[in-house]
């Protein structure tokens, strides 16, 4: 679908949306614990629904019920039936990194496919790793979809953690389902650390099996179990720092606004926004579960994404309206999304009048000049769409943004908030 953007100032209070990174992760978690869980303030994006229904796949009942998701699964034993299963993970970069390792501790042959850009992203971290844990597998040339068959077991094994911390993810929580003993996961070149940490904490509060991390380059199972808290299981899912970063940079942009549902002290990386933020000059003032964003004249920053870079697009919108030259650091790090962000955001915001540089590892962009209303192109991608939209809230005219209906993977109701907001938002038509 095609959706415009009219200039508009926002008011209000706004509710932040349920983590996709805290809810897959959930899912994930309660596959491994096995028993009853029950998820609260459930995520609904097409990412939480593909990892509802890859667990539902792998035999767990799902029932929601007054607001919350009640999951009961027996976990992953192996057991005499041996039925070929096949599981889809939409779009989602995390659920196939995450649950592949996972799903492999089964002993049924597993298919593992996927949708849209995730059937071109790289697998051969899989192709190189599970044989090496007892599991077999095909794949298309390193892509998508892959066989496997295991069960896995567990073992030293060194990784390589450079192209995306999920990786890392999936073989914890494999070993800890697996009560791995002795063990050692090395990892080098880890990037995004603040998402292992949040993997950690879910695995802590669903009384998983932890292990040692020692500097984030060895994560080690010892003999004794080290389980994480008394799971009491019930599981709140936090409010959503990757959405919330486009609420923020609106209401810096267009507002004032405040965010609710935020917790300053979450492990998701995404919260690096505040500092940001801050950095502009903007009007800002954090309270307990509350951030209140106020426009003022904004100045150029720079941020170091690459623990973070998902936020490159909120940024990019935040900059677009900062006076002078903002540099972001982290640029390798975007090549592998739902679209090469890099590029994107230089090409559809270069349609904005707003220009962008990239330099290796370094983006530039040049802010501060106006944004102009301009018909620009999701490519699918979910940050692209929101970042297009965010930007569009100042600029000069109208701005279309067709294939817009991508951010149903993250944030099914961003447009129905930014409407509520005073955002004048208008369906064209439907492709």
């Amino acid at each position: 679908m095609i959706v415009s953007i009219h200039p508009s100032s926002l008011h209000g209070t706004i509710q932040a949306a349920a983590s996709k990174s805290s809810m897959q992760r959930a899912c994930a978690a309660a596959l491994a614990a096995s028993g009853t869980s029950v998820i609260s303030n459930p995520g609904h994006s097409n990412d939480d629904l593909a990892a509802l229904d890859i667990i539902k796949r792998m035999g767990a009942s799902v029932e929601e019920k007054e607001g919350k998701v009640i999951i009961n699964t027996d976990g992953l034993n192996q057991s005499e039936n041996t039925t070929p299963i096949a599981i889809n993970c939409g779009e989602s970069g995390l659920s196939i990194r995450m649950f592949t390792p996972l799903v492999a501790l089964s002993s049924n042959e597993i298919t593992i496919n996927g949708k849209g850009s995730l059937v071109t992203r790289p697998m051969d971290f899989f192709d190189e790793v599970l044989p090496k844990l007892g599991v077999s597998i095909k794949s298309n040339s390193g892509k998508l979809p892959l066989v496997i068959k295991g069960p896995l077991q567990p073992t030293n094994i060194e990784i390589d953690g450079s192209l995306s911390s999920q990786f890392l993810t999936g073989l914890l929580l494999a070993f800890s389902a697996a009560k791995a003993s002795d063990v050692t996961i090395t990892v080098k070149n880890l990037k995004s650390k603040p998402y292992v940490d949040l993997t950690l904490e879910v695995m802590r509060q669903f009384g998983l099996k932890l292990p040692v991390n020692r500097q984030y380059e060895e994560f080690y199972f010892s003999k004794n179990n080290t389980n994480g808290a008394n799971y009491t299981n019930e599981y709140m899912v936090e409010g959503d720092w990757s959405g919330a970063a486009f609420l923020l940079v609106a209401g810096a942009i267009a507002g004032p606004l405040i965010v609710k549902g935020l917790d300053l002290n979450s492990t998701q990386a995404d919260k690096a926004i505040v500092q940001a933020l801050v950095d502009t000059g903007v009007g800002i003032s954090l309270r307990e579960n509350e951030i209140e964003l106020r426009p003022a004249k904004l100045k150029a920053f720079h941020f170091n994404a690459t623990d973070c870079p998902d936020l490159f697009p909120p940024l990019v919108a935040l900059a677009s309206y900062c006076t002078g030259k903002t540099v972001i650091e982290g640029v390798g790090r975007l090549a592998h999304k739902e679209s090469n962000r890099g590029l994107t955001l230089q090409e559809e915001f270069g349609k904005m009048g707003v220009q962008i540089e990239l330099q290796d590892d370094i983006m530039i962009v040049h802010g501060g000049t106006g944004v102009k209303g301009a018909a620009v192109h999701s490519r699918h991608d979910h940050r692209i769409a929101m970042a297009c939209a965010v930007a569009a809230l100042k600029a000069d005219g109208d701005t279309q943004i067709e294939e817009a209906e991508a951010v149903n993977k993250s944030y099914p109701d961003f447009y129905e908030h930014l409407t509520r907001m005073g955002a004048t938002v208008k369906t064209l038509h439907e492709i």
